[in-house]
C-alpha cells in the first residue's frame, strides 16, 4: 500500500515522501497516529502543490537574504569599549554585542547567525562572517575602538 507521509518517521521516511508499506502496517500504525495519508491522485496532487509553494517560498527568503547581504557587505560596526596596553580589551566582543551594534543601526540580524569561531579580544578591524541563509553568507567588518 502507498501512503505519503505527513511527518518524519524513523525507519520508514521523511516528511513529504511515498513510501510503500504493508496495508496493517498503514492501517493500524501510520494512518490513526496522523503520520500518513494514503496515496490517492487527490493526495499526490495536494502533495505536489504543497511542495511547489515550498519552493517559492524559499526562493522568497533566499532573495531577502541576499539583499541583506548586499547591505551588510556595505556596512561598518563600529564598537566602543576600554582596553587595556597593547591593544588587549577588558572584556571581550561577542556576537550579542555585534547583533546590538547592528540593532541601533537599524539592521536585524539574530545573533546567532554571528559566527564568531572566538571572541574578539583585540582592537583594531575584524572580519565576521554571518550565515543569513544556508547558501548565503556575508562578510562584515567590525571595528573595535577605545572609549
Amino acid at each position: 500500500m502507498e501512503v505519503i507521509l505527513l511527518t518524519n518517521v524513523k525507519g520508514q521516511g521523511k516528511e513529504g515522501d511515498i513510501i510503500n508499506v504493508s496495508p496493517g502496517y498503514a492501517r493500524n500504525f501510520l494512518l490513526p497516529r496522523k503520520l500518513a495519508v494514503e496515496a490517492t491522485e487527490a493526495a499526490r496532487k495536494d502533495l505536489a502543490a504543497k511542495r511547489e509553494e515550498e519552493q517559492k517560498h524559499a526562493a522568497v527568503e533566499k532573495a531577502r537574504a541576499e539583499e541583506l547581504k548586499e547591505q551588510l557587505q556595505k556596512q561598518r560596526v563600529t564598537i566602543v569599549t576600554q582596553a587595556g596596553e597593547g591593544g588587549r580589551l577588558f572584556g571581550a566582543v561577542t556576537t550579542k554585542h555585534i547583533g546590538d551594534a547592528l540593532a541601533a543601526e537599524g539592521i536585524d540580524v539574530d545573533k546567532r547567525k554571528i559566527q564568531l569561531s572566538e571572541p574578539i579580544k583585540s582592537l583594531g578591524s575584524h572580519q565576521v562572517q554571518v550565515k543569513l541563509h544556508p547558501e548565503v553568507t556575508a562578510t562584515l567588518v567590525v571595528d573595535v575602538r577605545n572609549s
